[in-house]
């Protein structure tokens, strides 16, 4: 049997927003249209012949990356999508990278056939509970089941995991090869060295020594984000890993202006309400802030949830050498601000408050989250249970919960980071209400998204909280901020989130997401009122996004 998340009985938040297609006759265009068409064009005046020429082999890289990204995600929707002649069908496909809509709670769009947990990643019919039970009886197969990069598979009465390097051969060679071609054509030398060690894991996954070449890149002109690094498709453990590409081109004058927040790095992760024991000092390790415009983006950072920040990598052993990088997607900050968050806003939040939400501030509150990505502890480590006194990595001991847990916890110590930066004069005291404002209008924007991707689990449960503790009230259809409160409320929910992850308690980190999942009916009936506005922005892009 299907492992799936618990029935809720309370209305779902696409139920608010789309009226459920199943039981209000959405068609598969009414779908379509909550998505907004938004050009990101590739601009190429003023570069040289072989700049051009390196960009177009790294475009070919990023859409055989796309290839095996569906082979993760959805193999039978692949299937669907390139044979489909209905042009809709297509374009929801292509959005959505899987014949489930995101929408609306994973259900098919297409079909009746209930998504698996684990996607492609596992046996559709495996469990959690099965798979943590046979590593039980089978220690020896833990690490190849747990591996990041492999694919588990049947053999016999066996789990086995075969890796990426042997699963995708196929498209995998010729995405190194692209690599190694581009790397021949740029002229940035540190560029050229990751490229070309970023080829070579593609075939070994072994990520590490390109990563750190990816660190010390300095303010690069091209940089290009190609790994298998998120764990969004992986609702079964929690830890495998899928493909995701994005091209990019750096913006000189907005990168400049974050170099305020790099330096105060190791003080914010020095004051957080978290045992000194959790901390690891953050002193001397790199924290890159880059503002770059996206022209192309495949894998998981095309399908489904339009990110506009990323902070990379993932690996705790990198965060520990040198840190993490975090790149702001320029173009796509631009569409969501405009077209979703401010008129979100100007809908649900009481006039005055939705009138200070800016595009600045939701930067900051963007950039903040993605610092606090890498803040707090690297590793798990259980004060009780089977695992007492054994270092995990965070993903493994959450599991399934991992991903709602972090995002969550990004946006929550990143408010939290930015109240310590106004407390000590970094940043102006006087856009609290600002930096607030757009924050809070940033969550309405993720609700719509419903609890089955893991932004919206987690802003479901941070609105919740801030109900609960009366830092947010509902006012005549309207939400409104209390700006004393507000930053009290999210420090001790930052407290909170952060010993989750240190202690790597799953059972309390997932009945405190349970106790918050709920939608409030005063916030239903307002989220009804926003079907004019875009769910989210569908990109359409100058390159070519046939699958080889």
């Amino acid at each position: 049997m299907l492992y799936f998340r618990p029935v809720r009985v309370f209305l779902s938040v696409t139920l608010l927003l789309t009226m459920s297609a199943a039981a209000f006759g959405q068609t598969p265009a009414q779908r379509l249209a909550q998505w907004k068409r938004v050009e990101m064009p590739f601009h190429s005046e003023g570069l040289s012949a072989r700049e051009k020429q390196m960009v177009a082999k790294l475009a070919e890289a990023c859409r055989l990356l796309d290839a095996v990204y569906w082979r993760q995600s959805d193999t039978a929707g692949l299937a669907q999508y390139q044979s489909t002649k209905d042009p809709v069908l297509k374009d929801l496909f292509f959005i959505m990278g899987s014949r489930y809509d995101l929408l609306d709670e994973n259900k098919p769009f297409t079909g009746s056939t209930p998504l698996a947990p684990g996607h492609e990643l596992y046996p559709h019919d495996l469990t959690r509970e099965a798979a943590e039970q046979y590593v039980a009886k089978h220690p020896e197969d833990k690490a190849a089941i747990y591996d990041p990069f492999t694919v588990v598979k049947r053999r016999g009465e066996r789990l086995v995991g075969i890796p990426y390097r042997e699963e995708y051969k196929a498209l995998l060679e010729p995405m190194a090869k692209a690599l190694r071609e581009a790397a021949a054509l740029s002229d940035d030398k540190a560029f050229t060295n990751y490229l070309r060690l970023r080829a070579a894991a593609l075939l070994t996954d072994k990520y590490y020594e390109s990563d750190l070449a990816w660190l010390d890149l300095k303010d690069p002109k091209f940089d290009l984000i190609f790994a298998p690094y998120e764990t969004y498709l992986d609702d079964l453990l929690g830890v495998k890993t899928s493909y995701g590409a994005s091209i990019l081109v750096r913006n000189e004058e907005e990168s400049r202006k974050l170099a305020l927040y790099e330096k105060y790095v190791p003080q914010i992760q020095e004051s957080l309400p978290l045992e000194a024991r959790f901390r690891p000092s953050k002193a001397g390790h790199l924290t890159p802030l880059e503002v770059m415009d996206a022209p192309f983006r495949t894998g998981d950072l095309l399908h489904g949830y339009q990110a506009v920040a990323d902070n990379l990598p993932n690996d705790p052993r990198v965060h520990q050498a040198k840190g993490t990088k975090k790149i702001f997607f320029k173009n796509f900050m631009d569409a969501r601000v405009t077209n979703v968050v401010l008129p979100i806003a100007k809908k649900l939040m009481r006039p005055d408050q939705a009138a200070k939400a800016t595009a600045e501030g939701y930067m900051a509150a963007t950039v903040l989250h993605e610092i606090a990505h890498d803040l707090g502890a690297e590793f798990s480590k259980p004060q009780g249970g089977p695992n007492e006194g054994k270092q995990l990595p965070i993903t493994e001991a959450m599991g399934p919960v991992f991903s709602g847990l972090e995002e969550a916890k990004a946006d929550v110590v990143g408010m939290y980071g930015l109240a310590w930066l106004m407390s000590h004069g970094a940043v102006p005291a006087a856009r609290q209400e600002e930096f607030y404002s757009s924050y809070v209008a940033g969550i309405f924007r993720t609700l719509r998204f419903g609890t089955g991707e893991a932004h919206g689990r987690a802003e479901m449960m941070e609105f919740n909280y801030l109900l609960e503790q009366h830092a947010l009230a509902e006012e005549g259809g309207r939400y409104v901020i209390d700006y004393k409160r507000i930053p009290v409320v999210l420090a001790a929910l930052a407290k909170n989130l952060l010993e989750m992850e240190a202690t790597g308690d799953r059972a309390r980190a997932e009945a405190w997401m349970t106790k918050y999942d709920r939608m409030p009916a005063a916030l239903i009936t307002a989220l009804a009122a926003t079907t004019d506005v875009p769910v989210d922005v569908y990109p359409v892009y100058s390159f070519k996004t046939d699958l080889p």
